[in-house]
């Protein structure tokens, strides 16, 4: 006599693994209007004295005076409400 087959009866429902989507790669840097990269190398230079001359931050004070002229930009944009 054969032995039924074993099932699963665990109560965890089986999932199948969702990759993440690619980058779609581009061809060609964003162009920034005109005068922004400017605006973000001022902010940057300003970090940079704000945080004691500190050498090897480079980076970081580009990355944080982009994301502070962008959402300045940003709140500019967005219409008053009364």
């Amino acid at each position: 006599m054969k032995k039924p087959a074993k099932t699963n009866n665990s109560s965890k429902p089986t999932r199948k693994s969702n990759p993440k989507p690619k980058p779609i790669p581009r061809s060609e840097p964003i162009e920034l209007p005109p005068g922004i990269q400017e605006c973000i190398a001022q902010k940057a230079h300003e970090l940079y004295e704000q945080r004691g001359w500190r050498e090897g931050e480079e980076l970081e004070d580009w990355l944080d005076a982009e994301a502070i002229v962008m959402a300045e930009i940003h709140k500019a944009r967005k219409p008053a409400r009364d």
